[in-house]
């Protein structure tokens, strides 16, 4: 099941303590002082990545932390600064901390730096002068403090595919983009969001299977209705197959406008799958009950390319709107 929401503590490292230390060898019996400075902590970064199941190794992973700073050493050397720590998250992830403060991961490749390592302390070299030729002084590196941090995970689609188990969609997604999204001839064959990339550059997610109810948290879409939020265009997907088709798509728009006003109001193209297990008098008849925009098929090419069409120049038309 895809993890999409998880709480995690991270803390970047400490920076190395200063040093105290006075220059000795046999020829300068009084040398000065030569203590040298801390290293700087690693820092905590998070880099956006295209794969939506990366929030999965946080399951047992709850604290991250980046390496301290080394102390100073003798002759004024600066201690090595701590290796930073970079944790990938899927794009779309919405990090919050605990203060308030949030900022989210919207394109792959995204870096961003989620706690700064604290700076190194200073050796007794730092405070020699003509007055404190002996100096004792030092300081010790910053400590930094633990964060505690929420990420939730929404998907960011141009198009996301909808309707009851077994409406079809994963076999739409297979077919308008390279994606190889599991399909079978029984409910809730999908377990969780699938995305594809269509030749025209279109991010389309299969959504898994809403049920009467999903809005009050029944069934597998209850924890993905958030994810169709995020999308500029909806597919509704109706199988032409089962026993009633209009009740099957009244029963999803019902969902979406129990979850929110906004997904309720959000662009649809209606399809009506599976058109060849019925003679084309029963698919012009049910296209027109249920307002379908057009019927499709996965062994019909030419209905498949019809759709990418239609989908291409709703997203260039809701583009210049």
């Amino acid at each position: 099941m895809l993890i999409d929401d998880v709480q995690i503590t991270i803390k970047a490292g400490n920076g190395g303590d200063g040093l105290v230390h006075f220059y000795r060898d046999r020829w300068r019996p009084k040398g000065g002082p030569d203590g040298g400075n801390g290293g700087k902590g690693g820092d905590v970064y998070a880099i956006a990545v295209s794969d939506v199941t990366k929030l999965s190794q946080f399951r047992h992973l709850k604290n991250v932390e980046a390496e301290n700073g080394i102390n100073g050493g003798p002759n004024q050397r600066t201690g090595r600064g701590g290796k930073d720590t970079i944790i990938e998250l899927p794009v779309g992830s919405l990090i919050n901390y605990d203060n308030g403060t949030s900022f989210e991961l919207t394109h792959s490749g995204q870096k961003e730096v989620l706690a700064r390592g604290g700076k190194g302390g200073l050796g007794n070299h730092h405070f020699r002068s003509a007055t404190n030729q002996t100096p004792q002084e030092f300081t010790a590196g910053k400590i930094t403090e633990t964060k505690n941090i929420h990420i939730q995970l929404k998907l960011i689609a141009d198009v996301g595919l909808i309707g009851l188990p077994n409406a079809g969609k994963s076999s739409l997604l297979n077919e308008l983009t390279p994606a190889s999204a599991k399909v079978a001839n029984y409910a809730f064959t999908t377990l969780e969001p699938n995305l594809g990339v269509t030749k025209g550059n279109y991010v389309i997610a299969d959504v898994p299977g809403l049920i009467e109810g999903s809005s009050d948290g029944k069934g597998l879409g209850s924890k993905f209705l958030k994810h169709i939020e995020r999308t500029s265009l909806l597919v509704h997907c109706v199988a032409s197959d089962t026993a009633d088709p209009e009740k099957d798509y009244l029963a999803i728009r019902k969902e979406l406008s129990n979850y929110s006003s906004k997904l309720n109001e959000k662009p649809e193209i209606i399809v009506l799958t599976k058109s060849d297990l019925l003679d084309p008098k029963q698919i012009k008849l049910l296209t027109k009950k249920i307002k379908a925009d057009l019927a499709v098929s996965i062994i019909d090419e030419k209905s498949i390319k019809a759709l990418n069409d239609l989908i291409s120049r709703q997203l260039k038309l809701l583009t210049k709107g």
